[in-house]
């Protein structure tokens, strides 16, 4: 098995506090999904998009699922994607980031390769980043104990199990500004994000 090759996009949320499905989010009249997946091509072998809506990528030569485990948030497309990767280690974004820093995955890779870890994730402050992070397939398991037992926090299962952490500031030396971790979670985030969005290219 490869150890990296796969990029998991996550896109299956409710998008509750943007009020309209965030996979559908267009900046500069250009699909941020779309965007995302130019980007991760040029590092990743294999896309996997875990969505409720799979209808919307008929068509895509890329791996389309939906969660296995219902109704348990980022932590259930995690494990969704987990469970179809090829690769033992995959590379973990949600949709609505649209500053993923390639530079900085390539730094991460570098981490895991010199290590037996199963995962990459990056802290910020007392809390870690959940995405643009890297999980092994090795945790499947540990993902579905963890939910089982009632529990669904990301950074509460990473606490449990063995991951390379990257600290804060290691992350600000390519984010000084912490943009790559941006999350487009509002109508306000959007509205802040279009003010600068000028210069906003692949």
């Amino acid at each position: 098995m490869k150890k990296f090759g796969t990029a998991i996009i996550l896109a299956g949320g409710k998008s509750s506090r943007m009020g309209f499905d965030k996979q559908l989010l267009k900046i500069n009249e250009r699909s941020l999904m779309d965007r995302m997946i130019q980007k991760l091509n040029r590092e990743f072998e294999e896309i996997i998009i875990v969505t409720n809506k799979p209808e919307l990528y008929i068509g895509l030569s890329h791996k389309i699922t939906k969660d296995i485990l219902k109704d348990m948030g980022a932590l259930g497309g995690i494990h969704a994607g987990l469970s179809h990767s090829s690769s033992s280690l995959a590379f973990v974004a949600a949709c609505d980031m649209p500053n993923i820093n390639m530079e900085y995955v390539r730094y991460l890779k570098d981490r895991l390769n010199d290590n037996n870890f199963l995962g990459c994730v990056t802290e910020f402050g007392d809390w870690i980043e959940p995405f643009c992070s890297f999980y092994s397939v090795e945790l499947i398991k540990n993902i579905e104990k963890y939910l089982e037992s009632g529990r669904r926090s990301v950074h509460g299962l990473i606490k449990d199990v063995d991951v390379d952490h990257i600290e804060e500031r290691d992350a600000r030396k390519f984010s000084p500004n912490w943009d790559m971790f941006l999350n487009l979670n509002t109508k306000e985030d959007l509205s802040k994000f279009l003010l600068n969005a000028g210069g906003w290219s692949s």
